[in-house]
């Protein structure tokens, strides 16, 4: 795959690399060399160097004479989610969330004109769409990514979701420029947003911010239902004063996190850990 960096700081490899772990997708666990080739638009012998590579590394293994990723691909993502504390931090709150409306609840934070899944606590329903930690869904759809573009100024909000979408998702609702600007106005307006199947079939949601110390928009949180089962009076005359709450007490814990003093911990194999000294 051609690229059009001009920084000479760029490294072709390592961005082929991504590429190659990247072409893996949802319902397609195995695929051939050939296949690796076409979706990242590499030759096949650049293609085969680097799934060997990445084999080597423990990142993918041969199956079904093909390839596979392994979990420890995972270790990627949560090294992003570690490094920020904000699942430590956010975790006993969505356990209590949790608890109370027997829902699944997650934190999402925006990356281009997606939102990618970044803290998730789940209870068992049946729904059209998978979710684990680092999926990735087109914001606008979604009750998380309202709540986040709505955090940006309309003309950035706007510019984001020019960007076309890596989710592979293709939403049942595609608004025009004017409705996302109204959808975007009203959730600013309301300091919440709601989703209801906009999506998917049956995804219902309602989501608020997560907030630093100086009131920015670090992420968003969630409560979500199937459509058949909870009616939307439920979801916002229930559930909502209870995602607000959440959503105010990890915002508040994170500020508390940011304003106390830091220290480096050394953790074993030599790596850092930042801790808040008590």
């Amino acid at each position: 795959m051609a690229r059009r960096e001009s920084s000479p700081d760029f490294i072709e490899a390592i961005a082929r690399g991504l590429d190659v772990i990247r072409a893996f997708q949802p319902r397609q666990p195995v695929l051939s060399l050939a296949a690796v080739a076409a979706a990242t638009g590499l030759a096949r012998p650049t293609a085969r160097r680097i799934l060997l590579t990445l084999s080597e590394l423990g990142y993918v293994r041969p199956a079904d004479g093909g390839f596979e990723l392994t979990p420890r691909v995972l270790d990627l993502g949560m090294s992003y989610v570690l490094s920020s504390s904000l699942w430590d931090i956010a975790r006993p709150h969505l356990e209590w969330l949790v608890g109370r409306t027997h829902e699944s609840s997650s934190i999402a934070q925006l990356d281009g004109s997606d939102i990618v899944y970044v803290a998730r606590v789940a209870v068992p329903k049946i729904i059209a769409l998978a979710v684990t930690i680092g999926t990735r869904f087109p914001a606008m759809p979604t009750s998380l990514g309202k709540v986040l573009l709505a955090a940006l100024p309309p003309a950035e909000a706007e510019r984001v979701l020019t960007e076309p979408s890596r989710s592979g998702i293709t939403p049942r609702w595609d608004p025009d420029a004017a409705q996302r600007a109204a959808e975007l106005r009203d959730v600013r307006a309301r300091g919440w947003s709601l989703t209801d199947e906009q999506l998917a079939p049956g995804i219902r949601s309602v989501a608020a911010p997560l907030r630093d110390g100086d009131g920015r928009v670090i992420a968003a949180l969630n409560v979500t239902v199937h459509a058949a089962e909870t009616s939307l009076d439920t979801l916002t005359g229930e559930y909502l004063p209870l995602l607000l709450r959440t959503a105010g007490a990890i915002s508040a814990d994170w500020a508390s996190y940011q304003a106390a003093p830091q220290r480096i911990i050394e953790a074993g194999g030599g790596a850092a850990v930042v801790a808040a000294i008590p």
